[in-house]
């Protein structure tokens, strides 16, 4: 898939755990840990903006496009 998701590298910087990431966006952990392996197919902006508050980073520094030839 082209778009990779960079939550856990985010995640790891910041030194989150995905108990606290859940708590700070009130997103359930097992969505949140979807999202995290890259396994969602979609994500709502007011997601990526809570995820990007929480985080104190911008939506580029979560998700990437990677072309895939």
């Amino acid at each position: 898939m082209p778009i990779v998701v960079n939550l856990d590298v985010m995640m790891a910087k910041r030194k989150v755990s995905l108990n606290e990431l859940s708590e700070r966006v009130e997103l359930t952990l097992s969505n949140l840990s979807i999202l995290k392996t890259g396994k969602a197919k979609a994500i709502r902006f007011s997601t990526l903006e809570a995820i990007c508050n929480a985080l104190d980073c911008q939506p580029g520094d979560i998700l990437e496009y990677v072309d895939d030839k």
